[in-house]
């Protein structure tokens, strides 16, 4: 048996129907069945399903808003509600597959990719407090797997793919940053490689998984409207000021999750194929 804390969100969802598909019997929670940051009500609750693996998708992610009004919450379900899930976790055995994110890093690097074992340095609370709850994960387990992503994008819900879709519909001219680089992530691919992990009995640990190739948000907004009769015009960072700070450049490196002979589309590929799902 299998649990997903988070069921009802963008990676959840995916996950529910990779499961449904493969005919994978799971229990799937959202905040109202199971509320992570009641560490006696969690523990209960896992006590009771008593699940082999916990996937961990549950999370705060409104980025801009940790930096200030959301701040408390993202502390409470990223950290505590983190801390509470792993000690879940161990008392009934159970591997812990977490999701964190490129955002650990300060996207400073110059040339190269972040590798798993490359030193931290969040810039913003979402990153901060994700970091928060791997270093919290790694403390009170032995068996878990730390899946950092970035860039996601998916059919089932807010995501800069349906952002760039619907503001084509009202907009002749849109821009979008072109001096932030990462790795786009489709659900189904992360999906995927989280049940990958745990039918391949994988070594456990750390591992960074986005589909292949890198781009600029510009280039990825691009690829998004090609087919749109909109004009994207790229931007600098400084002209589109956000709350949180972005990293400059969080690309990563994908060698550990391709030795263990997970095949990684391209993110091109993965955009296509999503485009051609939610049709």
């Amino acid at each position: 048996m299998y649990l997903i804390t988070g069921g009802n969100g963008q990676l959840g969802t995916e996950l529910r129907h990779l499961l449904d598909e493969t005919g994978v019997a799971y229990v799937s929670t959202d905040s109202q069945e199971m509320d992570i940051t009641d560490a006696k009500a969690t523990m209960t609750k896992i006590q009771e399903i008593k699940p082999k693996v916990i996937f961990h998708c549950a999370a705060y992610t409104a980025v801009d808003q940790a930096e200030d009004e959301g701040k408390m919450l993202d502390e409470k379900i990223n950290v505590e509600g983190t801390r509470n899930v792993a000690q879940a976790a161990k008392a009934v055995g159970a591997t812990l597959v977490y999701i964190s994110t490129d955002y650990v890093f300060d996207g400073m690097k110059k040339e190269g990719e972040y590798r798993v074992d490359d030193p931290v340095n969040p810039q913003n609370e979402y990153g901060r407090t994700k970091l928060l709850g791997e270093q919290a994960v790694q403390e009170i387990l032995t068996d878990y797997y730390i899946i950092r992503t970035s860039w996601v994008f998916g059919q089932y819900g807010h995501n800069f793919v349906y952002t760039m879709q619907r503001l084509a519909k009202d907009h002749e001219t849109l821009t979008v940053v072109n001096d932030q680089f990462g790795r786009p992530t489709w659900t189904r691919t992360l999906a995927e490689f989280m049940k990958y992990v745990i039918d391949h009995k994988a070594p456990t640990g750390i591992y960074h998984l986005s589909n292949d190739n890198h781009c600029s948000w510009y280039e990825f907004a691009k690829e998004i409207l090609k087919e749109n009769a909109v004009e994207v015009k790229p931007v600098t960072s400084e002209q589109y000021p956000q709350k949180a700070k972005r990293p400059q450049y969080s690309v990563m490196d994908l060698s550990k999750a391709k030795a263990i002979g997970f095949e990684i589309p391209t993110w091109q590929q993965a955009l296509m194929l999503m485009k051609l799902e939610s049709e």
